[in-house]
């Protein structure tokens, strides 16, 4: 799939986050393009703090793709760069692929902040793609924060 399509859908399932999180998609295609998982942000609706729509996204795909938890020749897209818990997860599970939309200076660990998934360091590195459909992204993420502060002060 292409990388913009692979973020409309990411933003689609953001949209449906409880609204009490932060509304995060990630989206979990295999090698066809065919979607394995998708998940939202639910730190707050599960009262989990590893409960990014990363993590949700890659234990639901690993548990029907078929090779236990390697997830080889899947790509992982989410609307928002990964953290460093995330990145480390999609390195951990050996995706092929992450497609992110807006960047995270704060807390991104995909070429931001930190460039945890091409440490050279580690045995598997994933293609990373950032900025697809930025603007969109950034924009839920904004609104988001308008309306959980009142302003855009808190706003990425």
């Amino acid at each position: 799939m292409r990388p913009e399509s692979l973020i409309v859908r990411a933003l689609e399932v953001a949209r449906t986050a409880h609204p009490a999180d932060v509304p995060v998609g990630a989206v979990v295609v295999d090698a066809a393009g065919r979607e394995l998982a998708s998940a939202t942000n639910a730190r707050e609706a599960l009262g989990d703090p590893t409960a990014h729509a990363e993590i949700l996204a890659l234990r639901a795909a690993a548990r029907v793709h078929g090779d236990g938890w390697r997830l080889g020749g899947c790509t992982l897209a989410v609307t928002l760069e990964p953290c460093t818990m995330c990145a480390g997860a999609a390195v951990l599970a050996r995706v092929d692929r992450v497609v992110f939309g807006a960047w995270e200076p704060k807390t991104g660990a995909a070429g931001s902040l930190w460039d945890v998934v091409r440490d050279r360091r580690l045995t598997h590195r994933p293609e990373v793609l950032g900025g697809v459909r930025e603007q969109e992204c950034s924009e839920l993420l904004r609104e988001w924060f308008r309306g959980a502060s009142g302003s855009d002060a808190a706003v990425p």
